[in-house]
């Protein structure tokens, strides 16, 4: 976990390790729902684990999703799920999610998870790169303008 902590730590603002596990075990951990908890702790094990979305980026984009009462969301980079499953958590029961990631594997990881949280129903995953599925969703007019966030979790230069 201590390796974790330092991932998180080198993709933040905050440099003070010291700091940065204060604010995570005081605010941002007891504030976690359960299956996200779960999500982090399988991930963590995982080679890639600095890849996914950290808690604390999580809580923020929690706030951002409830702020702009988003119910249409995509999302572009999965990985093994974590910002995926926090949307899914907080979108409305009729909301949805459209995810896009080149490597399905990777998100089948987590999906145990999400299923077991009872939000599966919500997201539409492609396995693509971005720009062609991206390109697909808005050959349908009805897609246009349709989303209330966006959130690119993958090659950003391109996106």
């Amino acid at each position: 976990m201590e390796q974790y902590t330092k991932t998180l730590l080198s993709k933040g603002l905050l440099q003070s390790e010291d700091l940065y596990r204060y604010i995570l075990e005081t605010s941002v951990y007891p504030r976690e729902p359960e299956p996200l908890k779960e999500l982090r702790h399988v991930t963590a094990g995982h080679p890639r684990a600095k890849l996914a979305t950290s808690p604390d980026s999580g809580q923020l984009m929690a706030m951002l999703l409830k702020l702009v009462n988003a119910k249409k969301t995509i999302e572009v980079g999965v990985y093994t799920g974590y910002s995926l499953l926090l949307t899914a958590l907080t979108i409305p029961e009729d909301g949805k999610i459209i995810a896009i990631d080149v490597n399905r594997e990777t998100f089948e990881i987590g999906l145990p998870i999400i299923k077991k949280a009872g939000v599966a129903d919500k997201i539409d995953f492609i396995e693509s790169e971005a720009l062609p599925a991206l390109d697909q969703l808005l050959q349908n007019t009805e897609n246009e303008g349709s989303f209330d966030f966006a959130f690119v979790d993958a090659d950003k230069g391109n996106y």
